[in-house]
């Protein structure tokens, strides 16, 4: 019942209760970003939601436009809101339209979907979330392949009592600024099954 239904109603309190703080503060951050960075103000890309299906996720724009990789293109103020998650405000609004749910897997690419095994495409049998276990282990410093495993450990049993304990320790986790980024790399490498890798 509560993975059904209750997981909508917990979505929808807590966005009624959190919109009066978080709105002036999207608003500061947007103008923060069109100060130092220029328009456009918000990044939007397609990801893989509920079942697979595409949906458009929106976020504060961390990176300049023009040539370069991430490391390259990444500047300080968007350093500063990834550290503080403050970059992903946007998507209370796919919280809304019931694209997101507070807890979940994160979405990732559409191009990661046919990359699954069975059990790692099982987390595309809930919504995606603003927060989920494998954030709650470490964000972006837990490797893709635990990634995945937590995220299908999560999907095997949601429960109330385990969506709050995860939105607990994401809480603690950002507090402590840890996981922003993969190691060695300035935000996450792209995912590509094992059997597919190169040898070093």
């Amino acid at each position: 019942m509560y993975r059904r239904r209750g997981k909508r109603v917990l979505d929808l309190a807590a966005l009624a209760c959190a919109l009066p703080l978080l709105l002036p503060l999207a608003g500061l951050v947007a103008l923060l970003v069109r100060w130092r960075m220029g328009a456009p103000v918000l990044f939007r890309q397609e990801r893989a939601g509920l079942g697979g299906a595409p949906f458009t996720l929106w976020k504060f724009r961390t990176m300049r436009e023009g040539p370069g990789g991430d490391a390259e293109r990444l500047t300080p103020l968007g350093r500063a809101l990834r550290a503080s998650a403050l970059d992903e405000l946007p998507q209370l609004w796919n919280l809304l339209r019931g694209e997101m749910s507070l807890v979940g897997p994160r979405p990732l690419p559409l191009d990661y979907v046919p990359r699954y095994t069975p059990r790692q495409a099982s987390r595309l049998s809930v919504r995606p979330g603003l927060c989920g276990l494998a954030q709650a282990m470490g964000r972006n410093a837990v490797p893709w392949e635990e990634r995945l495993e937590w995220d299908a450990r999560y999907v095997a049993r949601i429960t109330l009592r385990g969506d709050l304990a995860i939105m607990l320790r994401c809480a603690a986790v950002l507090l402590r600024g840890q996981g922003v980024s993969a190691p060695g790399h300035a935000t996450m490498p792209e995912f590509t099954p094992p059997a597919s890798r190169s040898d070093p």
